[in-house]
């Protein structure tokens, strides 16, 4: 057992193999690792591979009502056994105007639903730290909205980050079930490097496994050999650009991360860094964080920089005048993020059009109405 960190998770993916489901589930928290764990499961028990495509649903309230979504749901397939609907876009159920007759429904479906489908809904709009009394207000705000109404009638599993011990105990485990021996110190290194992030810590140390090969032990020279080095820095150097407004760096600073071998496979992960970075900049500006010593007080366990980062993010982060300017950049990003996953003709670009729309100045719109200025 990797520790209580991933004890929600655990429970519901063992609930899942058993087939003890209930109609409905709300995953809140924006820790992807965990995430995938849950839709791993979910269509390793519950999809059969070559019905997949009638089995599995992936849904956006933004682009689908709730009265359609439901309809689907009670909608037994011709063609598979059983159906899986994933519904992103939660946070649209929480805007302005009244959506007491959705809430009412969705309720109404859970307590009559189809035996033979499973809804799961996406909040992914929250952010969680390893340590609950760390989370920002709007989040708690929005936690307990979500548990005041979908977690009326809907299961709420949580992702939360990851406490930096449960992370190193994960790597060690992990790494174990290859027979490769983790020493204390490089554990400790690749969970702080890349601040308990899971999804880079996973992806890094599936790496760090072929790297040793043979040798079957990663040391601290490993890590810092293989993790530390340039994608991560390259990713830095664009939010660098980015934040100077300087569009000929930014686009040949991409087009090096989109050269490697990954290439755009890697796309939605960069755009996950990028996401993280902004809103550790967003928690930097507000908080006047203006040196590396403070910049742990404020970045909680699990959402905190690589020590080599921290000096360069704070500058980054003190060329944005407003908090504003920072929240349309997590727009964007969200809107790039959605673009991705719904297979575009290019991914690259995709990305270009954001590094292009991050670059440019916030322009001063004059309401037509109120003669206001408003900062987009």
């Amino acid at each position: 057992m990797a520790g209580r960190s991933f004890a929600a998770t655990e429970r519901f993916v063992s609930d899942v193999s058993a087939r003890k489901l209930q109609a409905a589930y709300v995953l809140v928290g924006d820790e992807a690792f965990f995430r995938d764990q849950c839709r791993a499961a979910l269509i390793q028990h519950l999809v059969t591979p070559e019905l997949r495509d009638f089995s599995l649903h992936d849904l956006d309230l933004a682009e689908n009502s709730v009265a359609e979504i439901l309809d689907l749901a009670r909608t037994p397939s011709l063609m598979a056994p059983f159906q899986v609907f994933f519904v992103r876009g939660v946070k649209s159920l929480y805007g302005r105007g009244s959506h007491q007759e959705e809430f009412a429904a969705i309720e109404e479906y859970c307590k009559n639903p189809n035996p033979d489908a499973v809804m799961i809904f996406v909040a992914d709009h929250i952010s969680i730290p390893a340590d609950a009394r760390r989370m920002e207000m709007q989040d708690k705000d929005r936690y307990q909205r979500i548990r005041d109404t979908l977690g009326e009638f809907c299961t709420v599993i949580e992702l939360a980050r990851v406490d930096e011990s449960d992370g190193m105990r994960w790597v060690t485990e992990h790494a174990g079930k290859e027979n490769v021996k983790v020493d204390a110190d490089a554990a400790r290194e690749l969970v702080d490097a890349l601040g308990a992030d899971m999804m880079l810590v996973s992806n890094e140390l599936e790496k760090l496994i072929l790297y040793v090969g043979e040798k079957k032990r990663i040391t601290i020279g490993d890590v810092e050999t293989l993790v530390l080095a340039a994608k991560q820095r390259s990713l830095y150097e664009l939010t660098d650009a980015i934040s100077a407004k300087d569009r000929v760096r930014a686009l040949s600073v991409l087009d090096a991360l989109m050269a490697t071998e990954e290439g755009e496979e890697a796309s939605i992960g960069h755009i996950y860094m990028l996401s993280r970075t902004f809103r550790q900049m967003l928690v930097i500006l507000e908080k006047n964080v203006r040196d590396s010593r403070a910049i742990w007080q404020a970045l909680w366990q699990g959402f905190r920089l690589p020590p080599f980062a921290a000096d360069d993010v704070i500058r980054q982060a003190r060329r944005y005048k407003s908090r504003r300017e920072l929240t349309r950049a997590l727009r964007l990003l969200a809107r790039a993020d959605l673009a991705l996953r719904s297979s575009p003709v290019s991914k690259r670009l995709v990305l270009e059009k954001l590094v292009l729309d991050l670059c440019e100045e916030p322009q001063l719109v004059v309401s037509q109405w109120n003669q206001e200025e408003l900062r987009l």
